[in-house]
């Protein structure tokens, strides 16, 4: 093929599966359905849920995320705090622009 020419490749073959956040969602299910359960044995620490199942517990949700992606990699998973008491909800700090007039230039 000379300098001038041209060449055309097959478009990249893109995988738009949803399962990402589906997964994520039927682990956050299995904590739910887990919960009453989890109250028992578990009540007042962060399980990490699997495939469905318990695979880690402790006292820092962190370290049980830091310890699965070490062995694991980036996979979705549900890590939730055991308790009869609905989880806070963090918030985001974010920011506003603010202008001296009031309305954006």
């Amino acid at each position: 093929m000379s300098k001038s020419e041209t060449a055309t490749l097959p478009a990249p073959s893109i995988d738009w599966r949803p399962a990402v956040r589906d997964k994520w969602a039927s682990e956050f299910e299995a904590f739910q359905r887990l919960l009453p359960q989890l109250l028992e044995t578990h009540h007042g620490e962060y399980v990490l849920i699997h495939e469905g199942i318990v695979v880690d517990s402790g006292p820092d949700d962190l370290a049980l995320a830091l310890r699965f992606f070490e062995q694991h990699g980036n996979v979705p998973v549900h890590v939730g705090l055991v308790s009869d008491e609905p989880e806070p909800v963090t918030r985001i700090p974010h920011y506003r622009e603010l202008f001296a007039s009031g309305d954006p230039p």
